[in-house]
């Protein structure tokens, strides 16, 4: 899947998730390299609902919203 992101640096993310709802293959385009490729590594293998629940809401500075926030956001449109 591909999210378009919004507020943030990055201009979108893919992802997979698998059949057992795990996260796979997420890239960031643009955004912060060592920041974007940490939470992409984090929540490699993770399961999705966990992975939303770690990372919805996370701020970035003044921000109301941040890239791992986007992803979460990202995550829960793939699974709604």
């Amino acid at each position: 899947m591909v999210y378009k992101t919004k507020g943030v640096c990055s201009q979108y993310i893919e992802f997979e998730i698998t059949g057992d709802q795990k996260v796979h293959g997420v890239k960031f385009n643009g955004g912060c390299s060592g920041n974007t490729q940490g939470v992409a590594s984090l929540v490699e293998g993770m399961d999705v609902q966990e992975a939303i629940r770690r990372l919805d809401g996370i701020r970035c500075g003044m921000k109301p919203t941040s890239c791992p926030d986007q992803l979460a956001q990202a995550l829960k449109q793939a699974t709604a």
